[in-house]
């Protein structure tokens, strides 16, 4: 253990995801364990700027594991994006005597840390940064999953599932928009594990013919009475697809916005555990005298990478699953 860490801070960035809190408990827990005090900053970057904080002790922490959303708050702060903005969050840190922080987010919170950790070397302060993947589309390129993603699936496959029930009954076709702006690593998952008739991502082109139309018409044709089409929000508003599909062949669909219920909910054990292990790594990083790393899996392990080479990675989408997607609905069946 390096005997220069003495106090860090914790805060989680970006928009929310399930097993956060128990990313915060393992930092905290793991921290006190080590005899290294620990701060909790709210509401991201912001809290840093605006030394927003809060100290942080077992107790703090107990009963949290289950809960999802982030007790710490969370906020996009377009100010820590200026040179002027992260001076007072350096100001903060310097204030609060912290010599490493482990920021809990997306791309964007680790480009942030980046960002930080630059000017800190410039003004010859000593902090270590270290990132810990946290987002529901699990669109971080140097990690094979995310915190979140398994509970955001698994949100949004009990919805669909309900939803199938009423549109069977009434032989209809649902047209059903789940988060992923920029991925369709959710969609497509959830797309699989429902028996969707098509799945719409950012990572292919659509042909609305070959990609909805002909779908629907062999479902139908092989027996199908009723239709579940998912859409990843980068590719379009599902109110627009719906109303495309009534136009080209009279169906009328019924929509349905997921939305912020994605977010929600109680972790799973795969977010929980998965969030526990990268939040003690996160600590044990920072104690070998470790900065500007970030924590991922790679083939079931969990790594750190130097965040610089972390953030040039690029996670392309496995079109094998779409094969897959395809294979098992061109029965219609």
């Amino acid at each position: 253990m390096s005997n220069q860490v003495k106090r860090i801070g914790v805060l989680t960035s970006g928009g929310d995801a399930p097993g956060m809190n128990a990313a915060v408990r393992a930092v905290v827990r793991t921290a006190l364990n080590r005899g290294v005090e620990c701060i909790g900053i709210r509401r991201g970057w912001s809290g840093l700027i605006n030394s927003d904080f809060v100290p942080l002790h077992s107790s703090s922490v107990s009963h949290i594991i289950n809960k999802g959303g982030t007790i710490l708050f969370t906020a996009r702060c377009p100010e820590f994006m200026d040179r002027e903005g992260r001076a007072k969050a350096i100001a903060t840190c310097r204030l609060l005597g912290l010599d490493g922080i482990v920021a809990i987010g997306g791309d964007g919170t680790f480009r942030g840390a980046l960002e930080l950790s630059r000017q800190v070397a410039e003004s010859g302060q000593k902090l270590s940064v270290v990132g810990v993947p946290a987002t529901i589309d699990n669109d971080i390129g140097c990690s094979n999953y995310t915190i979140g993603f398994d509970t955001a699936s698994n949100t949004a496959i009990e919805c669909i599932d309900k939803l199938r029930d009423t549109m069977q009954s009434h032989e209809r076709c649902s047209v059903v928009e789940v988060m992923g702006r920029h991925a369709g690593f959710l969609a497509l998952y959830v797309g699989i594990s429902v028996g969707a008739t098509a799945v719409l991502i950012p990572e292919r082109e659509l042909d609305f013919d070959r990609d909805v139309i002909e779908k629907i018409r062999q479902a139908r044709l092989g027996g199908t009475t009723h239709f579940m089409i998912v859409v990843a929000e980068g590719v379009g508003s599902a109110v627009d697809i719906g109303k495309r599909i009534h136009d080209e062949i009279g169906l009328d669909p019924r929509v349905t916005v997921l939305g912020h219920i994605q977010r929600g909910g109680a972790p799973t054990a795969r977010d929980r555990e998965t969030a526990s292990r990268m939040g003690y790594e996160a600590v044990r990083v920072l104690l070998e005298g470790k900065g500007n790393r970030i924590i991922g899996t790679q083939e079931g392990r969990i790594v750190d990478m130097d965040m610089e080479e972390a953030l040039a990675m690029v996670k392309h989408l496995e079109m094998y699953r779409y094969e897959v997607l395809e294979a098992l609905t061109a029965s219609g069946k």
